[in-house]
């Protein structure tokens, strides 16, 4: 999969050691207008718990996500008022195009 190179004017946070605040995972609905769309279902929690087959709600998701960081589908870019959320070559190469926009 080909890396992301964030210019030194991004800031990145290791959601693992600094996990994502309530203001933050607002934030990031503001711009996605889901939770579901930032929540990681590959997440091993998310099969371990029967997750899968419970029908989860927006709030769910959010608190799963303030709960553990693994829920939290990655990497989650904001780029302005643009968000691009996981790892999919799609995502991925319109994240690179959005950051090295001239």
């Amino acid at each position: 999969m080909d890396e992301i190179e964030l210019p030194s004017s991004f800031l990145k946070q290791d959601v693992k050691s600094d996990p994502v605040t309530e203001e933050q995972l607002e934030e990031l609905y503001n711009l996605s207008e889901s939770y579901e769309a930032l929540f990681n279902k590959r997440a091993r929690l998310y099969r371990e718990r029967g997750l899968n087959n419970e029908d989860l709600s927006e709030d769910d998701f959010a608190e799963l996500i303030l709960e553990h960081y693994t829920f939290l589908k990655r990497p989650v870019i904001v780029n302005n008022d643009k968000i691009f959320i996981g790892n999919s070559k799609k995502t991925v190469a319109a994240a690179k195009e959005a950051i090295h926009a001239h």
